[in-house]
């Protein structure tokens, strides 16, 4: 089969198509034929050798995909070959076929073509595992994310906007925060000309952020940790900003609040299915009635990788990038 292939660590000219060997169903996995693959901001640090697979993960970056199943492994049940699917990876997203396990492997929501659920899988178990299931968001609290106009970020304003809560986030442009405004973004701030802190506190009559959604991790830690109300939860999910910074313990004492730092792509394979059924629960019919949609950029074919991630790291798309291999 074809597969993007990293030669060795570095920028996006590592990455070129090349021919690999067949990936093989083992016992409670699925072999897919795959669509399209979405990008995800942990596939450019896998690229420059900071995040590698899990032990037993394929070595191809990738962590998301659509396709259709072309063959059940031992022991599988509930799905059948040639059904149209999506799929939480823990890598070899970026290929023609991969093998996952049955319970990351989850149907495809009504009203979503194939390719495009190809953005769906890994932010909405980003979102639901993070923001609902660990940072438990209620309805008419308020949720801050950085990054709105991104992936996971786009997905989180529309899930926390359709569950009832209040939703700020962070952007970059005028017409990247007008975009988050139109999927329900109650508060948008300028980073480059606003303080996040300042403006969410004056939004929310100083109450501050229940929940706050972080992706720079160290740059932005004190700032989060200011910013939130009392019995805040901070939910750290990637280090964009830097792994090492400082704790004021006594602030975080005064708000009775939390840090959670979470990793969604080295769980195990049943916490993984655990979210993905949850995902498929609750998620799904959101999706499907309208009130939460993909948000694509654009796509790209297997062999304009490179041209992928160079725009990725740009930051200057909105929503998902997705490679398609023309199945």
């Amino acid at each position: 089969m074809r597969a993007v292939v990293a030669q060795g660590t570095g920028g996006p000219e590592v990455l070129s198509v090349t021919d690999v060997p067949d990936p093989v169903a083992g016992a409670g996995e699925v072999l897919l034929e795959v669509v399209a693959a979405g990008l995800n901001r942990a596939d450019l640090l896998q690229r420059r050798g900071f995040y590698p697979p899990p032990p037993g993960a394929s070595e191809i970056i990738g962590m998301e995909c659509s396709g259709r199943v072309l063959a059940l492994g031992e022991g599988v049940t509930g799905l059948e070959t040639g059904q149209e699917v999506c799929a939480l990876l823990a890598g070899g997203g970026y290929a023609e076929k991969v093998a996952v396990p049955a319970g990351q492997v989850m149907p495809v929501p009504a009203g979503v073509d194939l390719l495009t659920a190809a953005a769906l899988p890994e932010v909405a178990a980003t979102v639901w595992s993070n923001v609902f299931m660990v940072a438990g968001l209620r309805p008419d609290e308020t949720l801050l994310v950085h990054g709105g106009a991104g992936g996971i970020g786009t997905f989180a304003i529309q899930l926390a906007h359709a569950l009832g809560a209040r939703v700020a986030t962070t952007g970059g442009t005028a017409e990247k925060l007008a975009f988050c405004r139109s999927l329900g973004a109650d508060i948008t701030i300028d980073y480059r000309e606003q303080d996040f802190v300042e403006v969410v506190r004056e939004a929310t009559g100083g109450h501050g952020a229940d929940v706050v959604l972080d992706n720079m991790g160290a740059k932005y830690l004190s700032r989060n940790v200011d910013v939130l109300a009392l019995e805040g939860r901070l939910v750290v999910i990637g280090m964009q900003g830097g792994s090492k910074a400082e704790l004021d313990i006594n602030a975080l004492l005064r708000k009775r609040g939390a840090v959670i730092a979470t990793s969604l792509r080295s769980r195990p394979v049943e916490g993984k299915s655990a979210i993905c059924a949850g995902v498929v629960e609750h998620v799904w019919p959101l999706v499907a009635d309208g009130s939460v949609r993909p948000v694509v950029h654009t796509t790209m074919p297997l062999e304009e990788a490179v041209a992928a991630h160079e725009l990725m790291e740009s930051g200057a798309h909105t929503g998902k990038i997705l490679l398609t291999t023309g199945a």
